[in-house]
């Protein structure tokens, strides 16, 4: 991969990036520093390339952006500018929801991604028909509970197996990240509900 073709991809996979002298911690010119002082008020997450130690970006940039100058703020590939710039947009109001109109497609896509809990109840039924699944939890971290007599006469651990099998799809695309997983038979189940007591008695008030 070229200088060039590495630096678009960074343009690419980045919807916010600012490349700087030194890194946003500890920037090592007055322009940079400035300029990550207002990214770093937005809140909006952005990425960063250190040129001061990676030479060959540093001096194949300019000629791809049209710019001299250090620090260079990109949003979604196109150059916004440098310090000056950066301020005035904060300054003027405009920054910010530039800012945040980049970002917000991948929060969407990551979040269209996340599997329900519908969608998990549907591949574990297909292979455990009759299952009783309780699903707690959001996003991509589950606690599962799966109810059902085909898990008669199996050890635990093939138990889980079985229905770990079901999610490997999710689990491999990244869709679900961690589950918690507890299986049981009908009759192990109902044991372990607590048992009535007839002598208490409920009252409406």
């Amino acid at each position: 991969m070229s200088v060039k073709e590495k630096i678009l991809q960074q343009l690419a996979d980045n919807p916010v990036i600012i490349y700087m002298k030194g890194v946003p911690s500890a920037p090592e010119c007055g322009f940079s520093a400035k300029t990550v002082a207002i990214l770093n008020q937005t809140k909006i997450p952005y990425a960063y390339v250190n040129v001061l130690q990676a030479p060959f970006i540093r001096e194949k940039l300019p000629s791809i952006s049209k710019w001299p100058t250090y620090p260079q703020v990109f949003i979604n590939g196109e150059l916004i500018g440098g310090a000056d710039i950066v301020e005035a947009m904060h300054n003027d109001g405009s920054l910010l929801p530039k800012l945040q109109a980049a970002v917000k497609p991948a929060a969407d896509a990551a979040a269209s991604q996340t599997i329900t809990h519908s969608e998990v109840e549907a591949l574990i039924l297909a292979e455990y028909p009759g299952a009783k699944i309780a699903i707690e939890g959001q996003g991509c971290d589950l606690n599962i509970t799966v109810v059902s007599d085909l898990f008669a006469e199996q050890p635990m651990i093939k138990q889980h197996q079985g229905v770990m099998a079901t999610l490997s799809e999710p689990l491999a695309s990244g869709r679900l990240h961690a589950v918690t997983l507890k299986t049981h038979t009908a009759a192990a189940w109902a044991a372990l509900q607590p048992a009535a007591n007839p002598g208490l008695l409920q009252i409406q008030i």
